[in-house]
Parts: C-alpha cells; structure tokens; sequence
C-alpha cells in the first residue's frame, strides 16, 4: 500500500499517516462496493479490440471479474497475472465430445485450465456450456450437458485444480417456473425436473455454484402486456404480493423463484451466481441509451446495497452483460444481441454508469485504440432509389455486414430512404475494412470524407485492427447478381 512499519523510522508524521489510512479507507471502500459485480467479455466481433487494451479497461472501471465464452490463448494470455477473477466457457458444440470420452476432458483441462493458472491466470470457475436447456434448441444438448459437467469435473481433480477451480453450467431463467407466478411456487421445469436435480446435486457435492442468467428485458420484449415498470428498480411499479412477501421488481421475483426451487429440493444454501444480466442500447423500441442507463444503474444501486433479495439476503453476484458490443452475433432471437455492450464495438461509453470504482462515477473507456481513415461511403446524389440494384444491394450489404440499427424504434429510425441505403452501404464498406472495392455497389455508391450521421444515427468507422479475415477481394461484385429482395428497409 505504500504504508511505512512502525520501524521504518523513528519520528512518524501524524498528519501523513492519517492522509494515507484515509486514502486506504477511500480505496477499500471501492473495492467492497464492486465486489460482486464482473463482466461478461464476448467475442463475436468482425474487428475485435486487442485483449490487452480489454483487460485494462476492465482494470480501470474496477471489473474484478470476468465471464467468457470460450478459452481463448489470446484473451487468456492478456489476463495473466492481472488479478481479475475469470471463468472459461466450454462451447455448447464441444459438449458431445467431453461427454463421451474422458481424455477430450483431461486434454480440455490441461490445455484451457492448467496451462494458464500456471502462467497467472486466476481462472475460477469453468462454465460448461451456455444455457443448454433452452426450450429453442429442442432437447439438443439435454443428454451430454450433465457428462460433460461430470467428465471436466474429474479432468479438475486430476490435474489437482479442483479445490482452486469449480465446475458451474450457466442456465436460462426458463429452467425453473411458477404455476402462479408467485415465487415461493417456484420449482424446476417439469420436462428437466430430475435432470436438474441431479446437476444441482453434483454441484453442490463439487462446491460448484448455481449461474442463471436473467433477463428482464425479454420478459419486456416477449410480452406486449408486461408491465414496463416492473422491469425496473425505480420502486414505481405495482408490487407482486406473494403471501405478505412485496415483489417491485422482475429480478428479484425471478431470483427468489429460484431461491424457492432450490429450498423445497433440498438445497436451500447452494451459492447462486448471475451469469448474465443487462439491457441492450438499440435494435428495438424498448433498447436504447436511456432505458439501458436505467435499468443498469438501478441494478448496480441494488447490488450495491448488498442487501439481496427478499428470500436470500446475503450480496448478490453476478456479472453485467456485456462488456462491448458484438457485431457477429446472431440476431435470431432479435435485432437487439447485437447491442449490449455498456461500452460500443470500439470500447467508448454508452451512457453515463457508476460501477462505484471511480472518482468520476461514470465508466472509462478503452485506451489506445487505432481507427481506419475518416472516410465513409454512402448512396451517390445522382442514384435513384428505384434503381433496379437498390433491393439486391442492400439486401446483400445488410446479410455481410450489421444493420441491426436500421428499423422501427432504433437508432436510426430517424434516416430516410437515401439515408437507409448509405447506412447500409457503409456498414459493409467499413466491415471490409474500407476496401474500394467494397463501396461499389453498381452504380449507387461513392466514397465521402464527410460524416453521414445523423442525431442518434452514428455512421461507424471501424476499428483497425488488421483483423478481418475472410474477405476476399471483388466479392462485392456479387451483388450485381444477387436475387434479393429488400423487405427489412422502407427505402422505396
């Protein structure tokens, strides 16, 4: 800390003492107030930012834990000896071969675990897969999850990291349910009810926690009906009353659903972890700074009170997601996956979000971060938008590139026509690393060195990371060819 022993001198100075116990005080008291608050650090992304710059920025804003989704070399080397708390991720795709054949599991461990807490790593916790049970992958992964946990388990206690390292399974919330919508009627879902029981067992016999992953958002998102206050933490909402026990928000009902299902099987006192918990900032009317800003603050002004929930009130642990956002990501379940970062693609700030670890209460964003040249390309004055090429062109620029801002409620639902193609154009151009021959959409694009962007409408310039990888030069001129349609876009 910087404190002289009581024998480094024998004439002390009272007034300097008591500047550095307050300045200890100060210090302790930030890192008790992000103590159970991590990250989750995703990947998909066509230009990540170097691990290195990640990992500092997870340093400056106070994150002392990180969650991923895979075992990256890169991702892992950056974080040796950082101090940061980490838990690996074991791809849902792997959990077949880890299942059926012990040695895939040992090799995983040495590999993935062994090698980097030997080099400083402080890996804690390994996730094996990524909310297998979802009702959308239709049973897939119900028969190897639960062998996989088992197998990666023993490949732990082989290696002599099992008392160091814990075996988790990170689920959706659609694991367990109430019939009345009462928490305290909470159990596991009948169709996984002994599969769970079983794995809640195992992680109890293993010191493994419990992570689920809630998402008041989706319950906003699924249900027209859903009551928009109860998403939130502002205490306005009309109280769930589940027996005397008053309920002013989706989090904590759900939580001690949870709390409620584990109690009446037995294991009452089985750590919980929350694996996954956020609000995304755009791809749809109810994502965008604002209500972001608000439901993460509100969660963070929760936590911090450490007060926990009405079932279990002991701190609550949990990790934000995400960190930045991530332009690969599928967007099946909505527009909005690919939006919910805290921070933008290039590790800027959102919105305005006291962590409790700064001076300045707000985040800090990364540092050291190379751009591509100011240039854009956007729709040519003298195009028409009933041009033949405009449906196939932006049909094809939008499948290879991100338009996820582009639609009813978002970001830039403020553009026109014109507007709506350049945007398009330019997402491709800039994924493709601002190549010329990725703006020339026959006869409709051209290259500006004048920004486009338009109020809450950020024309992006990419990252330069020197990391796309898949490009292959004239590609674009396939889009001379492409029989699409443009039905996402009202361009015409």
């Amino acid at each position: 800390m910087g404190f002289r022993s009581s024998m480094d001198s024998a004439i002390r100075d009272p007034m300097s003492d008591l500047i550095g116990w307050l300045y200890f005080l100060a210090w302790l008291s930030l890192v008790v107030s992000v103590s159970g608050i991590g990250a989750n650090w995703g990947t998909q992304t066509s230009h990540p930012l170097k691990p290195e710059i990640v990992v500092r920025m997870l340093k400056d804003n106070g994150f002392q834990k990180v969650k991923l989704f895979d075992a990256d070399d890169s991702t892992l080397s950056a974080l040796e000896k950082s101090g940061i708390e980490v838990m690996v991720g074991i791809p849902n795709e792997m959990l077949n071969s880890l299942a059926t054949n012990m040695k895939a599991a040992e090799n995983w461990v040495s590999k993935n675990v062994s090698t980097h807490v030997s080099k400083g790593v402080n890996i804690k916790y390994v996730a094996v897969g990524n909310e297998p049970f979802l009702q959308t992958y239709n049973g897939s992964f119900l028969q190897t999850t639960f062998p996989a946990l088992q197998n990666v388990q023993s490949a732990l206690i082989k290696a002599g990291l099992s008392s160091q390292v814990k075996v988790t399974v990170p689920l959706n919330a659609d694991v367990y349910q109430s019939s009345t919508g009462a928490p305290s009627n909470g159990d596991f879902r009948t169709d996984i009810r002994d599969l769970m029981l079983a794995i809640v067992k195992f992680l109890n016999d293993n010191g493994g926690p419990f992570t689920v992953n809630i998402y008041p958002f989706i319950s906003l998102y699924d249900d027209a009906n859903f009551p928009v206050d109860y998403a939130f933490f502002d205490g306005t909402a009309t109280p769930v009353n589940d027996g005397g026990t008053l309920y002013y928000n989706v989090f904590d009902a759900n939580y001690d659903t949870l709390i409620w299902a584990l109690q009446k099987n037995g294991y009452g006192n089985l750590p919980v972890i929350i694996g996954e918990i956020g609000w995304p900032t755009d791809g749809n009317i109810n994502a965008n700074p604002a209500t972001a800003q608000r439901f993460n603050q509100g969660f963070m002004t929760h936590i911090m009170t450490k007060k926990g929930t009405p079932m279990r009130q002991d701190p609550i642990d949990a990790y934000l997601f995400s960190l930045i956002d991530e332009d690969e990501k599928s967007i099946q379940p909505g527009n909005f996956e690919r939006h919910w970062g805290i921070f933008n693609y290039d590790g800027t700030v959102k919105y305005k979000l006291n962590l409790g670890a700064t001076n300045s209460g707000t985040l800090v964003p990364a540092k050291g971060v190379n751009y591509l040249s100011k240039r854009w390309c956007v729709m040519k004055a003298n195009a028409r938008l009933d041009d033949p090429q405009v449906g196939p062109s932006v049909t094809y620029a939008c499948e290879n590139a991100d338009c996820t801002n582009l639609g009813y409620g978002t970001s830039c639902s403020n553009l026109d026509g014109r507007g709506n193609l350049s945007y398009a154009f330019n997402s491709y151009y800039q994924k493709h690393d601002q190549l010329d021959t990725a703006c020339q959409f026959p006869h409709l694009s051209e290259i500006t060195k004048t920004d486009p962007s338009v109020g809450t409408c950020k024309f992006g310039i990419m990252i330069d990371s020197g990391a796309y990888r898949n490009w292959i030069g004239g590609l674009v001129v396939l889009v001379v060819v492409y029989a699409g349609t443009f039905g996402v876009l009202n361009v015409l």
